[in-house]
């Protein structure tokens, strides 16, 4: 595993080494000085179904515990930091987190990193999960085993008017700025346009690297960046907080799923989670979180696992 120390904002034209960023590289980003243990407030869980007893009984190592939830929380209504108390984290993940927990007998506390810190921090052992809007891919599974919980659409942001007229992943974005979450599955994506914007006689995207997705927005609203794609709910809530300022150009759909992460090698854990997420959903419970954080529900999907092969 590569470790890139790539300083915030720092503009790329061509990234071999992100090549192989999708997900697990870039610990380097300071961890140390970046990651923070939070003793956050807790969450006000949602009443777990009664099948959960039977979750415990079955696996009865996990009841009592605290586990260490990687996070980076600076993702609306996924996962951020409380407004009115600032060491408590709010969002659809840390809900959902806290009930999983709940309903297999665990307390869940945090540990706030870089994006592309996170599976690096549970390779490592300093955290137990991820839950973090995270997309499982083929390439992060190499680092650790998924539970997928949720479709994936991206939203293209843009300055209001569209003054680039961007219309996606495509040749629309030839010669713009795109700002980008280091480790974010979008970054190879837009990469692989270079060779086309040669052949068409235009300038290959440049990519600027962020650690959160609040840095991209703010690039985009200083005129440093023309377009952000990332989850569509990000960028629904930032066209909501900046309406006069920003758009969402459209929504695409992309061939990943919302995924929790869980370290390699602990199948016990990993079938646990994944039994305690079905229950939840037969119970309606996680239509319940995403009615109540204002996501669609049309973004659930019945849990699947991705291993790597």
């Amino acid at each position: 595993m590569q470790n890139l120390s790539l300083p915030s904002g720092r503009s790329v034209r061509r990234l071999p080494a992100l090549a192989r960023l999708r997900g697990v590289a870039v610990a380097a980003l300071s961890l140390s000085a970046l990651a923070m243990t939070a003793t956050s407030v807790h969450a006000e869980v949602a009443k777990v179904p009664a099948e959960c007893s039977a979750l415990q009984a079955k696996y009865p190592q996990f009841k009592g515990k605290t586990l260490v939830n990687a996070i980076n929380p600076h993702t609306p209504g996924y996962e951020t930091i409380d407004p009115n108390n600032p060491d408590k984290y709010i969002g659809f993940d840390i809900d959902l987190g806290e009930t999983l927990g709940a309903c297999l007998g665990f307390k869940v506390t945090y540990k706030a990193v870089t994006f592309a810190a996170l599976l690096t921090t549970l390779e490592s052992g300093q955290a137990d999960i991820v839950i973090s809007d995270i997309y499982a891919t083929e390439e992060r599974a190499k680092a650790a085993d998924f539970i997928t919980y949720s479709k994936v659409f991206d939203g293209v942001l843009v300055a209001k008017g569209n003054p680039k007229k961007i219309t996606g992943i495509n040749a629309s974005m030839c010669g713009a700025i795109a700002a980008e979450n280091t480790g974010y599955v979008e970054v190879p994506l837009i990469q692989a346009l270079a060779p086309a914007c040669k052949a068409a006689g235009k300038p290959e995207p440049e990519i600027q690297l962020y650690d959160n997705n609040q840095n991209c927005i703010q690039a985009i609203l200083a005129g440093r960046a023309d377009t952000y794609v990332n989850d569509v709910n990000t960028v629904d809530s930032a066209v909501k907080a900046y309406p006069d300022k920003l758009e969402k150009a459209l929504a695409v759909s992309i061939p990943y799923s919302v995924g929790i992460a869980v370290p390699k090698g602990k199948t016990d854990f990993r079938d646990a989670v994944m039994a305690a997420l079905v229950t939840l959903q037969k119970a309606g419970i996680h239509t319940e979180l995403l009615k109540k954080h204002g996501m669609p529900v049309e973004n659930l999907e019945a849990p699947r696992l991705l291993v790597a092969k």
